[in-house]
């Protein structure tokens, strides 16, 4: 997959911000990433982002808050909501709050319950996700993400992996259609 992103004028980034779970201080280092990747090197404004599994945390949370910067979202079973995956006891830690005031605040934090935005600048949305999945379910994560996406009028794609579960198979890696999916939205490379 990056090859193939290389190959089209597709710079590949990333940054470990560890285990914030998509919380306001991951999604801080998230900006100064984007601030050193745009001002610093040249970047597009507008990048691809890549959501894969408890990343989708962290991408999804930091679009949501910049829509105007996201050409598009691609996922590979990516969390969509905190409840499911880490659940919200363990995500508090990293957000600064108790169990019961990260459940309070969901609808600030979560991922699932803040893609209006999102949907409403027009980013398009392609997720590839197991229906085996026991890590991060299907239903509950891209399936809930997609129903309100579309909901609010956005434009979002749902590939279901047939007995697909939250693994290493080369298959999530290799596929065609996100590939495409991802390079037609790049805007030409340097994104």
């Amino acid at each position: 997959m990056f090859q193939k992103f290389l190959d089209a004028g597709i710079a590949v980034a990333g940054i470990d911000v560890g285990e914030s779970f998509g919380s306001p201080e991951g999604r801080a280092t998230y900006t100064a990433f984007y601030e050193e990747l745009v001002r610093g090197r040249g970047l597009s404004p507008r990048p691809c982002l890549l959501a894969r599994s408890r990343g989708g945390l962290m991408l999804y949370n930091w679009a949501v808050e910049h829509p105007e910067s996201v050409a598009c979202i691609a996922g590979i079973y990516p969390v969509c909501d905190l409840r499911s995956y880490p659940g919200v006891e363990r995500a508090s830690t990293a957000y600064g709050l108790t169990p019961d005031g990260l459940a309070e605040a969901l609808a600030r934090h979560n991922p699932v319950d803040r893609v209006e935005p999102l949907a409403k600048a027009g980013v398009p949305v392609f997720h590839l996700h197991g229906d085996a999945d026991a890590v991060v379910p299907l239903e509950s994560n891209s399936g809930e993400l997609a129903r309100r996406y579309r909901r609010f009028g956005g434009e979002m794609t749902l590939l279901v992996v047939e007995g697909g579960g939250h693994t290493m198979w080369p298959g999530w890696f290799r596929s065609r259609e996100l590939v495409e999916f991802v390079i037609a939205h790049a805007g030409g490379g340097r994104s």
